[in-house]
């Protein structure tokens, strides 16, 4: 069996049971005048990945392996966002306020989108999530099983919130994962570094993480 080099140890590649999900990567965290600025973020240290998460993305698509998109967004109504979330932090703007690109992180507008350089394509799953994890009420678990996906390779943002709460909800279940060091992203570095350590700590407790690189040449070794 394959493997890709990674830490804490080598992840057994099982090229045919493995898929990416790519994390978030929407306008309203990447973009200036989204929810991300809104909290006085800087926004360009996410925006800065976008290349790194295309390579991704092409090595999983050239593999002929299964590119699965998230968005964390909400019902029009707000009846999906509970006062809890909506009212945390000190934002500019709060989710289903209206912002530049539109109501911020509602579904349906144009920041909810994935940005353009890392769009879906036709026949791609996106995942849309009104919570941190992925698969907190939604239908990506029920996905994964019809695809027959037993390892998981994830990117995106940011690292210690939505991409490390669904690595932790895919280990719950079972799922070998991987993350992509350099092709995820945090608003704080210290934060990214973190919830890296953690994740690979005590054996691969959550998972494994490994550069871009390593992963795409596995997929194709």
């Amino acid at each position: 069996m394959p493997a890709i080099e990674a830490t804490p140890f080598p992840f057994p590649l099982d090229r045919d049971v493995v898929a990416l999900v790519v994390i978030d990567m929407q306008r309203d965290f990447l973009e200036p005048g989204g929810f991300g600025a809104s909290l006085g973020n800087d926004v360009s240290r996410l925006e800065a990945i976008v290349p790194t998460v295309a390579a991704l993305i092409a090595g999983f698509r050239d593999a002929g392996r299964p590119v699965i998109h998230t968005r964390e967004c909400h019902a029009p109504d707000l009846s999906d966002c509970p006062p809890a979330k909506r009212l945390r932090g000190n934002a500019a703007l709060r989710i289903g306020d209206e912002g530049p690109m539109g109501r911020i992180l509602i579904r349906g507008e144009p920041g909810a989108d994935i940005v353009a350089a890392l769009a879906p394509l036709p026949g791609e799953l996106v995942i849309d999530k009104p919570g941190k994890g992925a698969f907190h009420a939604t239908r990506l678990g029920a996905e994964l099983e019809r695809l027959g996906i037993r390892q998981l390779v994830f990117a995106g943002v940011t690292t210690e919130v939505c991409v490390q709460t669904t690595m932790r909800e895919a280990n719950d279940r079972g799922y070998e994962c991987l993350l992509a060091e350099d092709a995820t992203e945090s608003y704080f570095p210290a934060f990214k570094q973190a919830a890296i350590e953690m994740i690979r700590a005590q054996g691969a407790i959550v998972g494994w993480v490994a550069p871009t690189a390593a992963v795409v040449s596995g997929l194709t070794a």
